[in-house]
């Protein structure tokens, strides 16, 4: 049933004029949206060239709009801000053809965590001397694929990957790998995405001396190059100061390093998880104020160590794709229960279970009609069997939002369709890439077809 809502605001909104302008900065601005993004006179908003209201149109909804431009603009934001250093896009926030191409045009290397991943890399070109492998818990398809198909690094994860990757390497070869380190440094915006500390599965500890351990362990393998070290302290971090520590903590372990084995490691991958901002507001990290605060960090310590100055490696994901990204879904009803009023929409946590995981917020706008209506707090939910399916809740849309509207949420382009499921059955939505005023589709809609093939119980 569709509710018509009442106009004059609820008193739950904010009387104070400037925080009712924050509060509708996500009806209103596009501060968060590509840097193509531009307000049309119809509601209508456009970007990259492209209406986001034509492209839902023509390609349906729930549809993801990519904007190729920005991913590239933000690649060289990163080449530029660390000139010296290997950037290496992670390819767990979202990854299919188009978008290996365009990182490895932009001279990025790229990180990936599964044989799948590896190979779905390779079959779009991607140098696989220029790919990362990560993972907790890498299966032996996963280190046999990436042995096979020569990746530049492997990250060690626990001191029983050592063994087995150095059985796999052939014979009169070595295999480049560097440690994972969890320098004990707390940062990230969940507790769910912290991975710097030794509460959580990543990695081997320095505190406990795993990994030194491990360490010792890869320099007695013939068939093993041990590169440099690695940490990934979190994600969605917003400042410097936790990058600054693990620095300082790696290279004090670069130093003993040094000093026990009389080795110098040549490498230093410091991670990526850098913030971006969801709602206009948000707080997100400073390229190049990291860069300028790691790079005198490491600097500085080499010289107090007498070590020198190893190659910097950072891999950054969302910060590159999260922005942009815009998912466009079309309202399906507006009801009201108890005190709320939800709108519902034709997608939800098959397409993005972020906010049921780690209670993101996003700031979705109305588009393809104006509105005069005074704002209202609404909820927006997604269209599954669980009530934990909420899009944006408590967020500022025009009292007159109706079935048949189109909802537009800005940042959008990480962790949304490389984690959506086959919840319900309702197929994932496809990619439409826009630069320069044209649109293509570069992942195709999921189909009950796509759905169907799979099952073969009958």
């Amino acid at each position: 049933m569709t509710v018509s809502l009442p106009s004059s605001p609820p008193s739950s909104l904010p009387s104070d004029p400037q925080a009712l302008s924050r509060l509708l900065a996500g009806t209103d601005g596009l501060s968060v949206w590509p840097r193509s993004a531009r307000p049309e006179p119809d509601g209508d908003v456009s970007v990259g060239g492209v209406s986001v209201t034509e492209a839902a149109d023509r390609f349906g909804t729930p549809v993801y709009v990519l904007d190729e431009q920005e991913v590239r603009e933000r690649c060289r934001t990163y080449r530029t801000a660390f000139p010296e250093a290997d950037v290496v896009y992670a390819a767990k926030a979202f990854l299919c053809r188009a978008m290996a191409r365009w990182v490895q045009e932009e001279g990025l290397g790229l990180d990936v965590c599964s044989a799948g991943e590896l190979l779905f890399a390779v079959s779009a070109g991607f140098p696989p001397e220029r790919i990362v492998m990560h993972g907790n818990a890498k299966s032996p398809e996963d280190l046999s694929t990436a042995l096979r198909l020569g990746v530049g690094r492997i990250v060690v994860d626990s001191t029983s990957e050592i063994a087995r990757i150095a059985a796999l390497t052939p014979s009169g070869t070595r295999q480049g790998v560097m440690v994972r380190v969890v320098p004990g440094v707390a940062a990230g915006a969940h507790a769910k995405v912290r991975t710097g500390t030794d509460d959580q599965k990543f990695g081997l500890s320095l505190a406990d001396g795993s990994a030194q351990h491990a360490v010792t362990r890869i320099l007695d393998q013939p068939h093993l190059e041990l590169l440099g070290l690695h940490c990934h302290i979190g994600s969605q971090i917003d400042s410097v100061k936790p990058y600054v520590t693990a620095v300082r903590r790696m290279v004090g372990l670069l130093a003993l390093i040094r000093d026990q084995h009389g080795v110098v490691l040549p490498q230093l991958n410091i991670g990526g998880g850098h913030a971006i901002a969801y709602r206009p507001g948000d707080e997100s990290l400073d390229v190049g104020v990291l860069a300028g605060r790691v790079r005198a960090e490491l600097e500085d310590g080499c010289a107090l160590t007498g070590l020198p100055v190893p190659r910097l490696t950072l891999e950054p994901g969302r910060a590159i794709v999260g922005p942009a990204g815009v998912v466009v879904y079309r309202v399906l009803a507006v009801k009201r229960t108890g005190r709320r009023v939800f709108v519902a929409v034709d997608g939800g946590m098959s397409d993005n279970p972020r906010p049921a995981l780690y209670g993101v917020r996003y700031a979705p706008r109305l588009i393809g009609r104006p509105s005069t209506e005074p704002p209202r707090l609404v909820t927006v939910v997604g269209r599954h069997c669980e009530a934990g399916d909420v899009l944006a809740d408590e967020v500022a849309l025009p009292g007159d939002v109706r079935a048949g509207d189109l909802l537009a949420v800005p940042a959008a382009g990480a962790y949304h369709l490389s984690m959506a499921s086959g919840y319900n059955l309702v197929g994932r939505p496809p990619v439409v890439a826009v630069a320069g005023g044209i649109a293509r589709v570069v992942v195709r809609r999921e189909s009950l077809d796509d759905i169907s093939r799979r099952d073969i119980g009958l």
